[in-house]
Order: structure tokens, then sequence, then C-alpha cells
């Protein structure tokens, strides 16, 4: 069908005509074509006659543009300007020719009977956006004069607040979006409801969930009753919930709806006997192997049959992984180990798996890793629930809750327990020039690097790089560092768990790790606000940084008293830490040497709530506490029973401690320092290819593979269209949440704290810092928004070491993601602040500015 159609029958359209029937049209033009599925009847009102009405009202085409410019979180004026277009559009003049065509297939259907009048957009039940709900629908409307109303009302309906906003938030261009309308046959229905192929909740494939009420299904959909819930999994119920049903929506006759009171006898009757459960979930499977993908079914129930009035994609479920055999696999979240959990661009994806030495899956542009067959033996498994444990008690959670179900085979005798790095280390000297000798040969690698990298430029900077790849895995994991890094832990585990036995000590070690030498991410934190003592006596400069809205500032600079100092002191700090930012392991994040006016909400912090000075003497503070720590253990060990030997023993355990924990930060910064490297060179090369005219911007290059992108530099081609879709895939994997377990089937596992040490109503999480602390927590989302005071405590998704500057200023720290020896926890241990990490939603659950108390020893939050 092409032309300008203004009305098509359902039998005429299928799921390629979105453009002109909208989403929902065309699904149910597709729905109509299935064997065995029943469809009332109907016909669409396509966009052509949408846009004939519209065409010449200059208001409609001034009001899109103004809409353009809307911030999503304008509600008022989104409110103020909605309104008006929908009364541009209900009084826009429709020419009686043009009215009667809309009206026509009526004739051959039955111009008596009730019809739904739907709206049906054309970024409407899409595959990565469904808009459900964001348009209007009108039931049981009766006669020619009333639909054709009802008609209009829909083309209006494109422009509901709800519906604008949620275009702004999804990145839809108002000029692009058009309205369509279904007309279709009203079945007034026994019962109803809504079927979906796959669990919404937990994601799962092999599980049909099944809601269903009396009457229409507006009640339900409007959420007046509680609906009676199904769970479907390999053709049996497995979960079944019958619900008092007090109210049920009837049509009425001769137009529209009412509610009517279920009579007591029936509230607690199921509205679906299991017979009809299965049946409805064989014909909702029937509908998504149509499809190809996972629907969410609106049905209804009348004189006994089934019929579908509508079927969409699902669009919140998490994707599963690529597998190369049938059988059901597990898989645990990089992010979640990495404390990076936000959605990946291609480009970044192919460049950290270039680095890793284990092969990963992709889903939803994050990473995960596929530990099935490190639980097929009984040592394997074992083995893998005692790492999750130690590091991140809800994965091992959520790891055991899988095990539990019989979803992998019982393991085989046998097998190894898993080793962090692959191989065990062999014992190491406590020898703080180790420590040296791994950083300088980190330097000195780099320098090569820089060297080399001038001079690479097309198809040879890509083998260059891929070449330099090997030489960053050679030191991320040559068997020294492996030896230094695991020292550190062992002496921490080996400290907390003896103090604990011997003197009820608890998490002794974060304390004596305090101010530990040669920690980068604390240094970094710490040279901030040497940089703020700089700046601090030019009043003019900090107040021109206070109004700053770009990152051009630094050579405004300059022509401010104090302003050259000011500058090159910034410019100092960026070329020893710019490397950094939030989400730094995906290479397409842009660098605080980028974006250098992401650090000032940091610095304009340390400026206000600091002294001169203020780094020396947290330092010193740090060396102060550890050290007194240090003695009071060792005298309280002297005085018990074999004394002597356990204060030697726990004297040589601090020094290693100390000699070691503070390299565990440095291979990730000689990584990080090494993928800005690449990343300029990339960029480079890409403005070339803008210049060629093969890509339309530089940020291309982040929606392509780091091979792919080398294919387009050798040929001088690039797919324009691949870009476009990778980009469009992109923002919708972004508004995804991962888990720490993912599932074959779908299923994406939370975990949870099974704990009763933790008080009534306080959020559990993992002690990653002892100590205790009351403050006002500040919720923050974006380390460009932090306004932070002294004294705050900060509430996160997760910390990764870009966020170390932040810690100077705050009295502890909370996140929803984090292990004993992640990022956060090694620096607030050195910081001395109290933390808890691994707090389900506590960006949700905590309001910001609400005052909490964070207990670092036990590890729960407590609410006020």
């Amino acid at each position: 069908m092409g032309g300008t159609e203004l009305v098509l029958g359902f039998g005429e359209i299928d799921e390629s005509q979105v453009g002109l029937v909208g989403g929902k049209g065309a699904h149910l033009g597709e729905l109509s074509r299935i064997e065995g599925v029943r469809v009332p009847p109907g016909y669409c009102v396509t966009t052509h006659a949408f846009r004939q009405v519209l065409a010449d009202v200059p208001l409609f085409e001034s009001g899109l543009d103004r809409l353009a410019r809307l911030d999503p979180d304008d509600r008022n004026t989104i409110a103020t300007l909605s309104a008006q277009l929908r009364e541009v559009v209900t009084a826009a003049a429709v020419p009686d020719g043009l009215a009667a065509a809309l009206l026509t297939p009526l004739s051959g259907l039955d111009e008596k009977a009730a019809y739904a009048v739907r709206s049906s957009a054309t970024a409407e039940d899409l595959p990565t956006a469904s808009f459900a709900g964001q348009q209007d629908t009108y039931l049981n409307v009766v006669g020619p004069a009333a639909i054709f109303e009802h008609i209009r009302l829909c083309w209006a309906s494109l422009f509901t607040e709800r519906a604008v906003t949620y275009r702004l938030r999804n990145g839809f261009d108002h000029h692009k979006v058009h309205m369509a309308v279904v007309v279709q046959h009203m079945v007034v229905s026994e019962a109803s409801g809504i079927l979906f192929t796959a669990d919404p909740i937990t994601s799962n494939r092999k599980v049909t969930s099944i809601d269903a009420g009396f009457g229409l299904g507006e009640a339900l959909v409007s959420g007046l009753v509680n609906a009676d819930g199904y769970r479907v999994r390999d053709g049996e119920i497995v979960e079944k919930t019958v619900s008092a049903k007090q109210l049920a929506v009837h049509a009425v006759p001769g137009g529209g709806t009412r509610q009517d009171a279920v009579a007591p006898e029936l509230q607690q009757q199921p509205a679906l006997t299991d017979e009809q459960v299965l049946e409805l979930e064989r014909l909702g499977r029937r509908i998504e192997a149509h499809f190809g993908r996972p629907q969410d079914i609106e049905w209804c129930l009348a004189d006994g049959e089934f019929q579908i009035v509508q079927s969409r994609p699902i669009t919140t479920l998490f994707p599963i992984p690529p597998a190369a055999d049938e059988g059901n696999h597990v898989y645990l979240s990089v992010g979640h180990q990495q404390m990076m959990t936000d959605a990946m661009r291609p480009l970044g994806l192919s460049v950290w798996q270039l680095t890793t030495p284990r092969p990963m899956a992709e889903a939803g542009s994050r990473l995960f890793v596929d530990i099935t067959a490190g639980l097929a033996t009984k040592a394997g498994r074992a083995g893998l629930l005692e790492m999750m444990g130690a590091s991140d008690p809800l994965m091992r959670d959520a790891l055991q809750t899988v095990l539990d179900r019989g979803f992998l085979p019982e393991p085989s005798e046998g097998g190894a327990a898993p080793l962090p790095f692959g191989v065990a280390p062999e014992p190491i000297a406590t020898d703080p020039a180790i420590v040296q000798e791994l950083i300088a040969e980190t330097k000195a690698s780099l320098a090569a690097l820089d060297r080399d990298i001038r001079e690479k430029s097309g198809a040879k900077l890509f083998d260059f790089i891929l070449a330099d790849l090997q030489e960053l895995r050679r030191l991320l994991f040559s068997p020294r560092s492996h030896q230094v890094v695991m020292a550190g832990m062992d002496a921490t585990t080996w400290l907390n768990k003896q103090l604990r036995e011997w003197l009820g000590e608890e998490n002794a070690a974060d304390t004596l790790s305090q101010s530990a030498p040669d920690n980068v991410s604390s240094e970094m934190g710490l040279a901030l606000l040497d940089v703020a003592d700089v700046l601090r006596p030019h009043a003019e400069v900090v107040a021109f940084l206070r109004t700053v809205q770009d990152s051009e500032f630094l050579d405004d600079l300059p022509a401010l008293p104090g302003g050259s100092e000011a500058r090159d002191a910034i410019r100092a700090y960026l070329d020893t830490y710019g490397m950094r930012c939030v989400g730094e392991i995906d290479i397409t994040r842009p660098r605080w040497s980028e974006r250098p006016s992401t650090l000032l909400p940091v610095l304009l912090a340390d400026i206000d709530n600091f002294e001169p000075g203020a780094a020396r003497r947290r330092f010193d503070e740090g060396l102060r506490e550890a050290a007194k720590k240090e003695q009071d253990l060792l005298e309280r060990l002297q005085v018990l029973p074999d004394g002597a030997r356990k204060a030697e023993e726990t004297k040589a355990m601090i020094d290693r401690l100390r000699t070691f924990i503070g390299y565990r930060e440095y291979p990730k910064y000689g990584m990080i320092s090494r993928y800005f490297r690449y990343k300029k060179a990339l960029l480079a090369e890409a403005g070339r290819l803008v210049a060629a005219g093969v890509l339309e911007a530089p940020e291309d290059i982040y929606s392509l593979r780091f091979q792919e992108l080398h294919e387009v530099v050798r040929t001088g081609a690039a797919d324009a269209e691949l870009i476009r879709r990778r980009k469009a895939q992109f923002a919708a994997d972004q508004a995804l949440t991962p888990q720490r377990v993912l599932t074959s089937d779908g299923e994406t596992v939370a975990g949870s704290y099974r704990r009763e040490d933790v008080p009534e109503g306080a959020l559990p999480g993992l002690p990653v810092s002892a100590g205790t602390v009351e403050g006002r927590a500040r919720v923050v989302l974006d380390l460009a928004d932090a306004d932070l005071e002294a004294g705050d405590i900060l509430v996160t998704a997760y910390t990764d070491p870009s966020w170390s500057p932040v810690f100077v200023t705050i009295a502890g720290l909370v996140t929803q993601v984090g292990g004993l020896m992640t990022h956060g926890a090694v620096v607030a241990r050195e910081y001395g602040l109290p933390a808890v990490v691994g707090v389900d939603q506590a960006t949700r659950r905590i309001r910001d500015g609400q005052r909490i108390r964070v207990n670092g020893t036990t590890g729960y939050v407590e609410l006020f």
C-alpha cells in the first residue's frame, strides 16, 4: 500500500506501515494475519488525514518548534504549550469530504455498533519505546458523529503532557511523529486483561504473566481493581493469585462506560478457569513467535472465546547474551565488579574486550562473564560462591538463588577453585622498592607510547594500538603486579580475621590503611586540595569559575588577576589526572581534560570548605590515626597468652598492608592513561574522516567497534544507517538496569541480604570502611552535579576512581554497587570515611537532604 490513503482496513495493513497507521495500527494488521488469533474487525484512519488537516495551520508548526526547545523537566511550560496545541488540533477545520471519507468503512462494518477509538502514533509500540498509555483511547463510542469527534480527540492526544514529556526524554522529534487512529469493533467482554509473554519483573522469557479481571480492561489498566494474577511456565500454572474484585467496568447502551459493583459472592471467583489461563498462554506464545520478540498483549473474553485487541513489544526487558548452544547459562555482570553499571558504546565495549584476558558476552550495552563452565564442578562452584561472598554478598546470594532452583545440572566431582588472576601468586617480600619498580615500569611504558603513537595514522594507527594493547595486558597481568595486589588484599583479610579472633576488633585493617603510600586515587583527591589553595586567594578567579557553563574557560583565566597562576595549576592537575572521568573504563566517555568544567563543583567545594594546607594536614592525620591504631593493637596483643608471637605476626602483617595496599589503584590508572592516548589518536583520525565526508561527526566513531572503525579507515566508507541504529540502540539501553546475575532464560537476579543484625527500617549493605557517622545525605548521580559541604554523606550509584576528589569533603559514603576491595572502598579506608556499599536502590530509598546514619563497621544505613 502507498499513495495517500486516508483509511485502511486491518486486512490491508502489515508491520511495515508504521509511518502510515502508527505502531498500534500496524500491530493490529499483523495480528489479523495470524492463524488462530481473533481480532475484532476495524480500520485505521491514516496519518495522511492527520497531516492533511493540520498542513495549513500556522499555529501548529510554530507550536511544534516551541515544544522542541523545551526541557523535559519544565513541567509548567510543557503543560501550557501542550494544552495550546491540543486546542489548535481540535479547532482545526476538517473539510466535509475528508470527514466523510474517514467514516466510509463503517458502512461495511456496522454503523450502529459500538466502537473503540484508539490513538496510534508513529512513535508508539516500537521495539525500543512502547509509549504505552501516552495517548488516549475511547471505549464504547456509538454513531458516526461520535466516532468522528473522538478521532479528533485522538489526534489532539498526541500532545498530552505525558506524551510530550516522553518524546522529549527519549529524543523523538515532534515534527516527525504523526497520529493515526484505530476504529475497532467494541467487544462486550466477560473478562479482560493483560498478558506478558515474558515476566515483566524478572525478565524471564520462559514465564508468561497474566492479569485478569471482570468486564472491560479499563478497570484493570486504570488501577481501579486488583487483578487476578497467573504465572505460567512450561505449560503449567506455577503461581496463582485470586483477588477480591469489587468493581467492574461495563459498556453502557448508547455509548460510554460505567463502573458496576461486583456481587459479593462473585468477588472472590477467578476471572478465568485454569484451562482458559493455559489456552491464553498458548495464544500468547503464538503471537510472540509471529513477531519474533516478547509481547505485551491486551485480551478480552467474550462468549467463551479470546479476542486480541492489541499487542506491542515489551521494551523494558534486559536482553539475553548470545550463546553458542541451547543449554542453560549463567552470567555475572562485569559492571558490578568494575563499578560502572552504565551502558557502554560499541567502541568502548570492544576496546575493553581487547584489554581483558577473558571472553565476555554483551547484552544491553553491558558486559557479562559466562560462568557456566566454572559452576560445572563442585570445587569450581564452591570457589566461585566463596569468591563472590568475599567481594559482593548480593552477587553471591543471587547466584546461590539460581543454583538452588536447579537451573544448572548438579556439579561433577573434582575441578579446581577459580583464582582471581588465573594463577596463584608466589610469595613476595615486604619491600617498598617492588612497588616503586612497578610504577616506574608503567611510566616508562607510557613515555614510549607517547613517543611512538605521534607518528601513526590511518590503518597503521590501528595496527599500532592492537600491538600496544598487548603491552597494556603485559603490565596489567604481570605476575609481579599480581603478587603485590594480592599481598595487600591478603594482609587485609589476615588482619581482620586474626584481630577479630584475638581482640574482638572489627575491620581493624580499615584504620591501619589510612594514608598508605602510593595510592594514586587518594593522592588525586589531595592534589585537588592543593589546586584549591592556589585559586583561593584570587577572588575574581573564584567568582568567574562559579559562572562557568562550558569547558572552554581555561583560556579566559589569564585576563583576570591571578588567572594565569590558576590556569597553570588546573592544567598541571589535568596533565596528571585529566585522563580520568566517571565510567572511565568506557573509552568514549568525556575525560576531565576534554571537559574540565566537570571538576569545577568539586574544586569550588574544596575552596569553600577547607583552609590552606588541608591536603598535607589530611594526609598527616591519616598517618597519625594509623600509627595510633597500630600501637593500640600491639599493646593489647602483648598482654594476651602467647602475646609476643601474636604481636610480632601482626606487626609484620601491618607493614605488609601499608607497603602494598596503595598499589591496588595503580594498574587501573596506567590502563586509563593508555586509553586516553588511544582516544586522542582515534579522534584525530575521526577528524580526517569527517573532513573527507566519510563521517558526519567525530563522535560517530563511538558507535563503531574498534575492528569496524579500522575497516572504515582502510576503505574510506562508513555505514551511516548502522551508526544511526547503534545510536538509537544505545539510547534505549541507557534506560535499562542491569542486575548482578543474568540467566539464559533472561531472568535478572538482584540478590538480597539475609541478616538479622540490622535495626528495623535500616538499609543493609556491605561494610567496607569502619566507623559510624551521622549527617545530611546528598544523593548525587553525576559528579558534575556534586554540591557537597563538609560533613555531608555521599549517596550514589557507584564510585570509580574519578570520585576520589569528593572524598576529601564528605564524612561518609553509601553506594548501590561495590565490594570490599573495589576502588571506592579502598579510598574510603585511606581517608577514614565510614562506608557501606551494595545498598540496594540507595539513590531511590534515601532522599536528598535526609538525615542518615552510616554504620561502616556492621554494614547498614539508618534513615531519620
